[in-house]
């Protein structure tokens, strides 16, 4: 087994444009370089014994940028089938194309979640008409992973881009899809600031939901955090980089020095992850 599994991976397109690619997103993370191809990504995660699972997003209908096919993340996972598997992503604006897209992701293109950025998409989770899209995820057996709290995304352009940050607050708009679906498991992305509270509220009273400790070096992190993957959440709390926005390995340093307890460090950064992702038995 991997020393680690990194729950939140953005790779390179086929075109090799990243994350990190623009000059902006590069100084609001303080990121290197992103890697030039998937293969570069490959070989970094395979030096550093790593899995990890690769997340598409698609914002179409809010933003009007076509998405990167889910076809292209499945392929990387055929190509490097010991590094990563893959969430698709689907817009819920889309309706029937989206629970159709949804279906095609888990019986055709084997990949094992969905992820959702309610923030830049421009939708609230919780919003009925986006029922139909979670129960399929549910009938599935798919996990939802959807962005919480604060974004880089338009951080510093004038309205912040237009991207209006409390469509990704936890309550009532993600725990509201959480109690109306107690077998949709939920990862919550990121740590949730400024809503952290509310997130780990929900984390101790949902069995479904879990959340990464994505897009922040830990030593950056809220103290409750800290706190409660020590203790009532060490079985809830899962390894993500956000990469290339964050390299996992820096993110494995700082995790060091976080102040996270030495038994809870093999839970966070793979045990979790793989019993969430059927990863083990």
């Amino acid at each position: 087994m991997v020393k680690g599994i990194d729950v939140h991976v953005h790779p390179p397109d086929a075109k090799g444009v990243s994350l990190t690619s623009s000059e902006e997103t590069q100084r609001y993370f303080r990121a290197a370089a992103p890697p030039k191809s998937a293969e570069e990504m490959a070989d970094l995660y395979a030096e550093l014994d790593l899995f990890g699972v690769l997340l598409n997003i698609d914002a179409e209908t809010a933003t009007g940028r076509p998405p990167t096919p889910n076809d292209y993340y499945a392929e990387l996972v055929k190509r490097y089938p010991k590094q990563f598997i893959a969430f698709g992503g689907v817009d819920p604006h889309k309706g029937q194309a989206a629970i159709d897209e949804t279906r095609r992701c888990a019986e055709v293109l084997g990949m094992r979640g969905l992820k959702l950025m309610p923030n830049m998409g421009r939708f609230y989770p919780n919003d009925e008409a986006f029922y139909p899209l979670w129960e399929a995820a549910e009938k599935l057996g798919l996990i939802v992973l959807i962005h919480t709290g604060t974004t880089g995304v338009g951080a510093g352009h004038p309205g912040g881009g237009g991207v209006r940050l409390g469509y990704s607050r936890p309550i009532p708009y993600i725990d509201d899809v959480a109690a109306d679906f107690p077998g949709l498991r939920i990862i919550m992305a990121h740590p949730s600031w400024p809503w952290q509270e509310e997130q780990l509220a929900m984390l101790v009273h949902k069995p479904n939901v879990y959340m990464d400790l994505s897009g922040w070096s830990p030593k950056y992190f809220p103290k409750p955090v800290v706190q409660y993957a020590n203790t009532q959440l060490r079985h809830k709390v899962l390894f993500g980089s956000d990469f290339p926005l964050i390299k996992p390995d820096h993110w494995m340093e700082a995790a060091k020095e976080a102040g996270f307890r030495d038994e809870v460090m093999p839970l966070m950064l793979k045990d979790n992850a793989a019993k969430l992702l059927g990863l083990v038995k």
